[in-house]
Order: C-alpha cells, then sequence, then structure tokens
C-alpha cells in the first residue's frame, strides 16, 4: 500500500499552510504530493513552488477540471513544472457545477472529455502532435490519473495509469476498485484529533452529502436523514451542524494510529493499492503528528 499527502487547501487558513504540508511530506520522504484545483490556488504554480523548496516528492497536479483547462494548457502546465528538473505528474476530473459556473462554462460531456483529454495528453507526452500542436520540450512522461466516482467516469479512467475516488467507504471502494488496477482513494486523517478537530473535519463533507452517487453512499451507510436533509438545500451552516462526528468513521482515517493503520488494511483488502491522506493543517494539534505517524 502506497501512501501520498494531498493538500487540503482549506479555505479558513491561507495557502501558506498548504505549503507547509508539502515542506514537512517531502521532509519525511512521502512520494508523491496532490496538488488539487478548485476555489484556492492555481495548481501548476503552487507545484511549481514546492518543487524549488524541496528535495524529492513529486507533485500530482490535480486533479484538473477538464471543463476548465484543454488538454494543450495541462500539458504546457506539467512541462513547466516539470523543467525544474523533477517528475511531475496529472490528475484529471470534472470538477463540479459550482467550478463550471465561476469559470463560465458548463459540464455537458464532461466524461466524454475525461476520456479524450487523457488520449491527447497520452499523445502530448510521446512527443506527438495533436491539433497541429506540439510539446517543444521533451520530458519524462508523467503518469495520468483520472478521478472517478459514476459509471461514465470510470470508463474513462480504465485506460489511464492510475484512478483516483474521493472521500468514499470501504464498500464503496471495493465496488469501484475492481475497475482499474491502480486505485488510489484521498480520505482525510488525523491521528488523536481533539473533538474540536473533529467537529471541524465534518464541514469537509457539506457539499457531498447531496451529490448524486455521494448521497447514495451516506444513506446506504446510515445517514439516509441527513443526505434528505440535504437535498432541500439548506443553508451550508445547517448541515454542519447536523453532520454526526460518526460520519468521519465512514468515509475518513480518525482515531488512535492503530485504528487508522487498521483502516488502511481495510481499504487494500477491497482493492485499493493508494492511499492518499488528507491531513489537517499543521496547526491543528493531529495536523503535524498525522503526516509523520503515517509516513512510508
Amino acid at each position: 500500500m502506497r501512501t501520498s499527502v494531498v493538500l487540503g487547501e482549506w479555505l479558513d487558513r491561507p495557502i501558506g499552510a498548504d505549503f507547509d504540508v508539502a515542506l514537512l511530506a517531502d521532509r519525511l520522504g512521502y512520494e508523491q504530493v496532490w496538488v488539487g484545483e478548485m476555489a484556492k490556488l492555481d495548481a501548476p504554480s503552487m507545484a511549481t513552488a514546492i518543487v524549488a523548496r524541496t528535495e524529492q516528492i513529486e507533485p500530482v497536479l490535480g486533479p484538473l477540471p477538464v471543463t476548465v483547462r484543454t488538454p494543450v494548457q495541462i500539458a504546457l502546465a506539467v512541462a513547466t513544472v516539470a523543467s525544474l528538473g523533477r517528475r511531475t505528474h496529472v490528475a484529471l476530473g470534472t470538477s463540479s457545477d459550482v467550478v463550471a459556473r465561476w469559470h463560465g462554462v458548463d459540464r455537458i460531456g464532461a466524461a466524454a472529455r475525461l476520456a479524450s483529454h487523457r488520449q491527447q495528453l497520452t499523445e502530448l507526452f510521446a512527443g506527438e502532435q495533436v491539433n497541429g500542436f506540439r510539446l517543444r520540450e521533451r520530458i519524462v512522461p508523467p503518469t495520468i490519473t483520472v478521478a472517478a466516482f459514476g459509471p461514465k467516469a470510470v470508463e474513462a479512467a480504465r485506460p489511464a495509469d492510475r484512478m483516483v475516488l474521493n472521500m468514499v467507504s470501504v464498500d464503496t471502494a471495493a465496488r469501484l476498485a475492481v475497475h482499474h488496477p491502480d486505485t488510489a482513494v484521498w480520505l482525510a486523517a488525523s491521528i488523536d484529533p481533539t473533538p474540536e478537530e473533529r467537529r471541524w473535519l465534518t464541514r469537509g463533507f457539506v457539499g457531498y452529502l447531496a451529490a448524486p452517487g455521494y448521497g447514495e453512499m451516506f444513506t446506504e451507510a446510515g445517514f439516509g436523514e441527513l443526505v434528505e436533509f440535504a437535498r432541500t438545500r439548506p443553508h451550508p451552516r445547517e448541515v454542519a451542524e447536523r453532520i454526526p462526528d460518526e460520519l468521519l468513521d465512514v468515509v475518513a482515517l480518525t482515531g488512535s494510529e492503530a485504528h487508522v493503520r487498521d483502516r488502511i488494511d481495510a481499504y487494500a483488502a477491497a482493492g485499493i493499492t493508494e492511499v492518499c491522506i488528507v491531513p489537517p493543517p499543521l496547526d491543528q494539534p493531529s495536523g503535524r503528528r498525522t503526516v509523520e505517524a503515517l509516513a512510508p
């Protein structure tokens, strides 16, 4: 089982807090750090800064939304970061309707774009020409990961180097991992969190409870009433207040180190090959402890 680190991009913390996690992960020997992109930072710029300040950790850009970035834009971003001498990887995703609206685009055909982006990027990284464009500088070909959950995205992920699942239960991971031999999972992680940290961590799940697929997963896990309430579109604060701490026991890695390692073993038994931990920021009581305890 491989272990990598995901920058949490906590909206109540400065970008520097994510940067500090990446620096610590590098010192502890993690092989990869995932630099996502949604509402807080530009992934290629952040990855460039990380590579410039670290010794060996390899950045994974994304998942980058294929509804916002073209294959050429993504290839240029990867090549730019890789020019610093560090192998750079990329992950693709469809993102959400909210992100698409921010950029003034839509998500129509997003799953089809996942597949076409992956194919075109494979060709570009091999030095081939796509739509008349070719990378001017050859780089070590990166791995290409596809973020999946629904059937169309899972199908688009089949030819990719890796498939990644975000915030799924062990049962859901087992159902999806059979579709790809190298399946990673992003999971919030906190070893010996304080009660305040547990409440803080539950806020990260507010936007997922009503989402198609995720809502059904939470219902299956026993949180059906909460899902029904979330789908009435209340204020996010009302949803956050109703999320029980027990939800963390289904889709996160929280508790003692022994318990967290047992949970990781359960995901491994479900067919997961890599756990990508999303630790709290280092100013939280369990932040540094979690990154250190789960280091490879």
